[in-house]
């Protein structure tokens, strides 16, 4: 799946105001509040903070990827938030976070969400890529990064 076909503008906040990783989540994932996707946001925001003490999900070189197979969600979904001054997400490479994905998809579909989550990850493995999200001016340039790799 394409993440071109996830991303929507009311599900990219530009500048992210939260300070830390927990409230960064917390702060995203409010974006998927009343979507059709959510069956219920408490429970997923629970999943996502249950997985992240499993280990970070900061990969490296400014990303976090924090997701979650959870019985809240009804289909796969994912919200976008960029940190100018960036966040500690207790990363691999102990650098903070300027990117994040959160990513959320029903607990039995683990086929899609496992392919997403590579798929995305080796797109933001490009530098050129992570430099225009940080760049970007609007959601609408954030999608179209993505649209200029995915084809």
């Amino acid at each position: 799946m394409k993440i071109t076909q996830l991303l929507r503008p009311d599900l990219i906040k530009m500048e992210i105001t939260s300070k830390d990783k927990t409230s960064a989540i917390r702060e995203l994932a409010e974006l998927m509040r009343n979507k059709k996707e959510v069956k219920d946001l408490d429970k997923f925001i629970h999943d996502v903070y249950e997985r992240e003490q499993l280990g970070s999900t900061a990969v490296g070189d400014g990303i976090a990827l924090p997701h979650a197979r959870s019985e809240g969600i009804n289909e796969l979904i994912i919200a976008f938030g960029r940190s100018s001054s960036g966040l500690d997400f207790d990363a691999l490479d102990a650098k903070p976070v300027n990117l994040i994905f959160l990513i959320g998809t029903p607990k039995d579909d683990v086929g899609t969400y496992l392919k997403t989550l590579a798929h995305l990850s080796r797109l933001l493995k490009k530098e050129t890529i992570r430099n225009k999200l940080l760049s970007a001016g609007s959601p609408q340039e954030i999608i179209q990064t993505f649209k200029e790799v995915e084809g």
